[in-house]
């Protein structure tokens, strides 16, 4: 039925009229929750909530508290129970939750002053988790729980009150008992004077201020404005006379403090380094947070400090501090009590790994006591090393095997992770932009070979070593010695993990060999773990050579061709009831080796040492080549990386294949390859 012009005019009115009636729908419930808390007071609302319960106890027993809840215009900062619960201390200080100046979120500057006794101010930081969301807010080192918060009231007076939850408890500077502060409020100065009576048990901070007063640098903390403080405590200097104090200058205390930011650990930027007071051109240092984690939602802070361009004082790279006391807020920022000085590189390696105050690699320290203390002989006749430290969790993993019921296995393990050389990050990087950077270690004939990954957002290249079969990430570098260097990494370099076939998937350099095997599904065998695989994997850049010098092999032929390249593959597996190291088909090969492959034919090969380095002939070439790495440990097998496949060029020339690739563009050849493994 047609419908008028004018009935269809209405019927549109009508339906914008539904519109915004179900719009008004949709507000009702905010509207309602609204209205209700300008007839709730704040004081009852925190009463009846069951999650503020242990919070709002200790305000009903303080009768200051209760006033200032009931009668004043206030800002309050409430703490859930579960934050109380972790809390350590036995005092809860009231006021520092409170403000006399009511403040929505969007109105929170930098600092807010606090009704604590003395107005230790509280500290707002910002951060946004990732570009386009929306800011996370905290105080101090409280996360405020947004969707709990800007929950705005008057009281019977009819003041302006705001409650905003928070997961954590604050704590503002505490004295001992029967101690008072010779100044309310002390800015980081203030503190260090007035320390004795400031409760940071079991610490004590008297020689580093003792160097700032003697090096005139007091000025540097008493500074106005914000910033945060690093100091450390006695213990870092160990008994007197001590040449770490000896070494702190007036650029060694600058490189303590982060200027224009109070920086609390909870919303600390990680990983991020930041510009300290030194940051000069012939001296640069920065201060970098890094968080480990030692257990379900538990962890421990260090800080980080980096030395670029040191001056004859001064040894370049990172020195790390154990936070021992965070998050002292005084009235010009936040000061954190350290383990240790940074900037000053003071122990030589094997003292630095075996230093009990060095907490990062605790495990690693006393697998060496425990299972192999003739490893720290080795160390101490080195003059020159650059250590590779599993972090806790990876050892731990490693200790619930078996493999510890072989010492001398530990052992050669261990020397994989010392290198006879000062390596540092920024050389593993420059040296591998062309080629697989690759270092000897202590472990004779085993080296360890680097990779860079680019993060495709930021850019930045994290850095990856592969030693013994075994793929670790860098988790912190450049930790600096008297000898050279120390780099955390999250795997035990030498202690298998993965499966043949798993190697192969996450290997950077056997990318090729992994997709052949992939598309004709030759790769499905290697996962089984009843059987022992020896497989020599040609590694990328002997493929892409191969056809290079081979110009009528038709590539694109034999990755569509799936019993072909099966057949190739079969050429360099070996399955038996052990596996053949490199140095068992040296002592085997006084001759030549036949070797049952999978396929139908037997693998001939001859073996030879030279100079730590292994090579093997083929029989059917002649030609020796070189093993590029041996021994690739799997949990059912091992993998030698070569650098010539085992193939004839005919068995890459199928009927009726022609020359199809020029030798002239190596660009041509990789985009083919790539291009025929994603349309198989």
């Amino acid at each position: 039925m047609d419908i008028p012009t004018s009935s269809r005019h209405g019927v549109g009115q009508y339906g914008r009229h539904v519109v915004i009636l179900l719009a008004c729908l949709q507000l009702l419930p905010t509207v309602w929750t609204v209205g209700r808390s300008s007839s709730v007071t704040l004081e009852a609302r925190m009463r009846d909530d069951p999650d503020l319960s242990e919070f709002y106890s200790l305000i009903e027993r303080d009768e200051i508290a209760m006033s200032r809840l009931v009668h004043h215009p206030l800002t309050i900062f409430a703490p859930t129970n579960q934050a109380f619960q972790r809390y350590l201390n036995n005092k809860t200080h009231l006021n520092y939750h409170m403000s006399s100046t009511p403040l929505r979120l969007s109105q929170l500057g930098d600092t807010v002053r606090s009704l604590n006794d003395d107005g230790t101010p509280l500290y707002i930081t910002r951060r946004r988790p990732l570009s386009g969301m929306q800011e996370d807010l905290y105080v101090n080192s409280a996360k405020i729980v947004r969707e709990r918060s800007n929950m705005e009231f008057k009281n019977t007076r009819g003041y302006t009150q705001i409650l905003h939850i928070i997961d954590d408890v604050l704590t503002p500077i505490t004295t001992v008992f029967n101690k008072t502060l010779d100044t309310p409020n002390p800015d980081a100065w203030g503190f260090l004077q007035s320390v004795e009576a400031i409760n940071i048990e079991p610490h004590r901070v008297r020689s580093f201020r003792k160097k700032i007063l003697n090096l005139k640098r007091d000025q540097v903390f008493k500074k106005s404005g914000i910033s945060t403080f690093f100091i450390p405590v006695e213990t870092g200097f160990k008994v007197p006379p001590n040449p770490t104090l000896s070494m702190i200058d007036k650029r060694v205390i600058d490189g303590h403090v982060i200027p224009n930011k109070a920086i609390f650990t909870t919303p600390a930027p990680y990983g991020k380094p930041l510009e300290t007071l030194q940051f000069e051109d012939d001296l640069r240092v920065t201060i970098t947070f890094f968080r480990h984690e030692t257990g379900k939602n538990t962890h421990r802070v260090f800080v980080v400090s980096n030395t670029m361009y040191s001056n004859s004082r001064l040894t370049p790279g990172a020195v790390i501090a154990e936070i021992v006391k965070p998050n002292i807020p005084v009235a010009n920022g936040v000061v954190h009590l350290i383990h240790r000085p940074l900037v000053i590189v003071d122990m030589h390696g094997m003292q630095m790994l075996t230093d009990n105050s060095h907490t990062l690699w605790s495990k690693f320290r006393d697998l060496i006591e425990d299972y192999a203390p003739e490893f720290l002989n080795v160390l101490r006749g080195m003059s020159q090393m650059t250590l590779f430290v599993p972090q806790d969790e990876a050892v731990a993993q490693m200790m619930q095997t078996n493999f510890m019921s072989n010492r001398k296995k530990l052992l050669e393990v261990l020397m994989m992770h010392v290198v006879p050389d000062a390596i540092t990050i920024d050389k593993i990087k420059r040296n591998n932009q062309n080629h697989i950077y690759q270092i000897p270690t202590m472990n004779s004939r085993r080296f360890l070979y680097f990779n860079l990954n680019e993060n495709r957002t930021t850019h930045d290249k994290s850095v990856t070593v592969e030693g013994g079969g075994v793929n670790a990430s860098l988790v912190l570098g450049d930790i600096a010695t008297k000898d050279g260097y120390i780099h955390i990494i999250d795997r035990m370099l030498g202690v298998s993990y993965m499966t043949v076939q798993e190697k192969l998937e996450t290997d950077p350099m056997l990318n090729l060999t992994y997709h052949f095997g992939k598309l004709n599904h030759f790769n499905d065998q290697l996962n089984m773990t009843n059987k022992r695989f020896t497989y020599f994997v040609p590694r990328d850049k002997a493929w892409i050579q191969w056809f290079i010098e081979h110009p009528a092999a038709n590539l694109d032929d034999f990755v569509r061709n799936r019993e072909q390249s099966r057949m190739v593959l079969e050429h360099h597996l070996i399955v038996a009831d052990r596996v053949f190291s490199m140095g068992d088909l040296r002592n085997m090969s006084h001759d030549s080796l036949i070797l049952p492959t999978v396929g139908l034919e037997s693998l001939q090969i001859r073996v030879k040492e030279e100079d730590n380095r292994y090579f093997i002939q083929w029989k059917e070439t002649g030609r020796w080549t070189t093993v590029f790495r041996a021994d690739v440990e799997c949990t059912n097998g091992l993998i030698h990386v070569i650098d010539v496949p085992f193939v004839h060029e005919y068995d890459m020339i199928t009927s009726g294949g022609h020359r199809l690739y020029s030798i002239e563009p190596l660009t041509l050849l990789l985009v083919t390859v790539l291009t025929a493994l994603g349309a198989v």
